[in-house]
């Protein structure tokens, strides 16, 4: 079941989180020797959508209605909304900028293939 959500854009509150700039990612990406990128397949799909949420994304098709439990994709706040989200889980990881989270992409930099292993693995304990 798919939703098109153009028209509750139109009327829904932007939300200014901020997502990483291009140049900052780039600059961080160029100082490594190791990179390892992983992807939060449906990551949007992980948030729960609140009672009121999900009436205003309710799909009705002749004489059924539909509802999401979660964020389905194509809602305007949803990656700003999303990048606050996955930014809690691992703020030191940021603060020490070797983890790049752009939405739903989770990518992690580092000098040598130790540090890196070590570092994916404290990263797969939060997440799984």
């Amino acid at each position: 079941m798919v939703g098109g959500f153009k028209a509750l854009s139109t009327y829904t509150i932007p939300d200014r989180y901020p997502i990483p700039r291009i140049h900052e990612t780039l600059t961080q990406l160029s100082q490594a020797q190791f990179i390892t990128t992983m992807d939060d397949l449906k990551g949007f799909n992980e948030n729960v959508l609140t009672d009121n949420s999900k009436k205003l994304l309710r799909i009705i098709v002749q004489c059924s209605i539909f509802e999401y439990l979660r964020m389905p994709f194509g809602i305007k706040i949803a990656p700003s909304h999303y990048q606050r989200m996955i930014n809690t889980i691992f703020p030191e990881e940021l603060s020490q900028a070797w983890l790049i989270i752009h939405i739903d992409d989770i990518i992690l930099c580092s000098e040598t293939w130790d540090s890196n292993l070590s570092r994916l693995e404290r990263i797969l304990q939060k997440i799984v």
